[in-house]
């Protein structure tokens, strides 16, 4: 009977060791979690705050005073563009050759319409 009472005292000193290895375990686990929480939480602030000054460096008007202080460029004059009867003719739709799947995706259905409005019948 003696034997019997040291071998569950014993058993259960093992158990209870057990039970704090898995706890400390888990605690542990929650520490680095929460330090991964901390430091995905950083970084999306380091994004968010990349992005704020990329939006600052971009700004038109920013930009035009860069240019303006640095570059020599003239302003345009209506003079460099030509005028619409100047313009080369449209080249004509050609169908695709049979047996071009790729060519039949690209070949517009209807020709003659422009545009995203289909033509009036």
């Amino acid at each position: 009977m003696r034997f019997l009472n040291i071998l569950v005292i014993g058993a259960l000193v093992l158990a209870a060791s057990y039970v704090y290895k898995i706890k400390f375990d888990s605690t542990l686990q929650a520490e680095r979690a929460a330090k991964l929480g901390g430091e995905l939480r950083r970084e999306r602030d380091a994004i968010a705050v990349l992005r704020a000054e990329w939006a600052k460096l971009e700004t038109p008007g920013r930009l035009q005073a860069l240019a303006n202080r640095h570059l020599s460029l003239r302003p345009i004059a209506s003079s460099q563009f030509d005028p619409f009867d100047r313009l080369p003719e449209r080249l004509p739709v050609v169908a695709a050759p049979p047996g071009d799947p790729i060519g039949a995706m690209i070949a517009p259905a209807d020709a003659t319409a422009t545009g995203s409005v289909a033509a009036p019948r």
